[in-house]
């Protein structure tokens, strides 16, 4: 199965992307339905209201999250990648207000967010733990067209019928065909480089082009340019993050630190951790505040491989254009294998699903910009997924800052660490990336729920008493 590198990168918003970025999709999608629906006027009763259920993870956490408001913003048209942050406030205020929408090609709609979106502290829904039932009535409040979607992480939205067909392997087969190195296993994609003698990232570009993207060298540019912006963002402002945790933004105080440091000349041989912790706290801290980011993979996950990128791009010799084009097609061809045979979302497998897969990611690229061969990359990519195995997702408060922040930080430094130990050999090694990303999801779905994303348990009821 291809999985696009602008669908693994692309611009969003925080502080979430399963729990904002998805429901806002579903929800646009959800209105899309009901105006194809006025093409068939014999069976299709006007839309007099319109509710929506919150089920799993989305409901336990989306109100941290912000699910709620993402909801009304996709029942109004907005999408992540368009929205306008200050036009949105207004039209919250005014459904909230005036307890209705006026959805584009609908007209009028009585909708009260504070009782038609429903958060369901009951089990989750069948196919995943991020559940959204949309339903309309009409005049007399009769159900007139209802939707189930599930937010799968990374923005990701499928139906049930979606989820079977992966899960049956119905989408591969017809999905693979079209393009030139079809791979959906890290054996497939090292078969494929080694009989095509192609890299990782020349497969990648290939299968971009045969997707219909011709202008792949700009989009890549545009995402590299978003990453750096994102963090240059987070570098520059202060002040306490919003939820009620009363975390307080450290990225700018650290920044200035290391700058005072690098300009005195006498930086500890650590230095570079600490760059590194920096550029993707920076990032998370902007995430938590529900600003722009480029999910990589997720939202919650979003530091970990700028704060990379930007490391090798200013720490590291012999950087060009062409490398650094050549570390995103490379991590997004793992993200893709990751999310092909196991999950990225911190609801359905833990943070290890998140951060680890991030982590992967981001060693895999390193190694590729670095000069790694295929086997190496793979390696650089099992070593970091391996040494995030079984990390949980406990949020406090169901807010993306404790111990998300942070924690991006940590996967950017392993990502390193495990390049440099793949380029240190020859890329043969004990456990195949395959098989870690098997043992993730096997992992997760043994995992307690308490410690997926329910802020429930874990770090999420052991705070401070204060």
């Amino acid at each position: 199965m291809f999985i696009s590198t602008f669908e693994i990168f692309k611009l969003g918003i925080g502080p979430s992307s399963s729990h904002t970025m998805g429901p806002m999709v579903a929800a646009a999608r959800f209105i899309e339905i009901l105006r194809e629906r006025l093409h068939f006027p014999a069976t299709a009763n006007p839309v007099a209201s319109i509710r929506v259920s919150l089920h799993g993870s989305l409901a336990f956490t989306g109100k941290g999250h912000a699910t709620d408001r993402a909801v009304i913003l996709g029942l109004l048209g907005w999408l992540p990648e368009t929205l306008d942050p200050d036009l949105a406030d207004v039209e919250i205020a005014s459904a909230r207000r005036n307890k209705e929408i006026r959805p584009k090609g609908l007209g009028l709609v009585r909708f009260d967010p504070e009782h038609d979106v429903i958060f369901d502290y009951g089990p989750p829904l069948e196919c995943h733990a991020n559940g959204l039932i949309f339903r309309a009535f009409d005049s007399l409040d009769n159900e007139c067209c209802n939707a189930t979607y599930y937010s799968v992480g990374g923005g990701f939205v499928q139906t049930p019928e979606e989820i079977l067909a992966a899960a049956t392997g119905t989408a591969q087969r017809l999905n693979c065909s079209a393009y030139p190195y079809p791979f959906r296993t890290a054996v497939e994609m090292l078969k494929s480089s080694q009989e095509s003698g192609k890299t990782i990232a020349e497969m990648m570009r290939a299968n971009e082009r045969a997707h219909g993207i011709m202008d792949v060298d700009d989009r890549l540019d545009f995402i590299n340019d978003a990453m750096n912006a994102c963090i240059d963002r987070g570098l520059t402002r202060d002040g306490i993050l919003p939820g009620g945790l009363s975390v307080r933004r450290r990225a700018k105080a650290i920044y200035e630190s290391l700058e005072r440091q690098r300009l005195s000349n006498r930086q500890p041989p650590h230095a570079a951790n600490d760059w590194m912790s920096v550029y993707a706290m920076a990032v998370n801290e902007e995430n938590a505040s529900g600003n722009r980011v480029v999910t990589a993979p997720t939202n919650g996950a979003a530091g970990t491989i700028p704060a990379v990128l930007r490391y090798w791009l200013r720490h590291c010799e012999n950087v060009t254009v062409e490398k650094r084009r050549d570390f995103l097609l490379t991590a997004a061809a793992i993200g893709g294998i990751i999310k092909t045979n196991s999950s990225i979302s911190g609801a359905e497998v833990g943070c290890q699903g998140e951060v680890g897969s991030a982590s992967s990611m981001a060693a895999a690229g390193l190694c590729a910009a670095l000069g790694g061969s295929s086997a190496q990359i793979e390696n650089a990519a099992e070593i970091a997924l391996e040494h995030h195995l079984g990390l949980t997702c406990d949020p406090a408060g169901g807010l993306v800052q404790v111990p998300c922040i942070e924690r991006n930080a940590l996967g950017a430094i392993k990502a390193v660490s495990a390049a440099s130990l793949a380029l240190h050999s020859d890329g043969s090694h004990f456990m195949p990336l395959d098989n870690c990303i098997r043992v993730m999801l096997e992992t997760g779905r043994d995992m307690n729920s308490k410690y997926k994303e329910t802020s429930t348990g874990g770090i999420a009821v052991n705070l401070p008493n204060c």
